[in-house]
């Protein structure tokens, strides 16, 4: 009876190892992951279309809204803008068909379709 006994024991200890030798290990909780910071645009959208505009040619209460924000630019933005403007190629070309150079441009505006606008004004205006 004492054979039978440690022998039940021995197969049921062979068994648990067998049992829990066979089940998946838990894998480790994983790490709460850090969530993606929203993507800012690193870049303005591609230029698609360019459009050179005197600012007489603006109607007035548009014209009043370009000079108001021209006169609240310091001659540092203006410069930058300029030089911008001179560092892109498809853009200064744009102007020089119009027998301008980024000294004409006063203000211009970029929309997300990729439409810039160029508004200038004559030395003499």
């Amino acid at each position: 009876m004492r054979k039978m006994t440690i022998l039940a024991a021995g197969a049921a200890l062979a068994f648990a190892t067998a049992a829990s030798a066979q089940q998946n290990p838990t894998p480790p909780p994983a790490e709460p992951s850090t969530p993606a910071a929203p993507a800012a645009p690193s870049t303005a959208p591609a230029i698609k279309t360019i459009s050179v505009v005197d600012i007489e040619q603006l109607p007035e209460a548009t014209k009043a809204q370009v000079k108001a924000i021209v006169a609240k630019r310091s001659d540092a933005d203006l410069q930058k803008l300029r030089g911008s403007i001179d560092a892109t190629p498809e853009v200064k070309s744009a102007l020089e068909a119009q027998g301008l150079t980024s000294a004409a441009v006063v203000a211009a505006s970029m929309g997300n379709d990729g439409a810039l606008t160029l508004i200038t004004k004559k030395k003499n205006s």
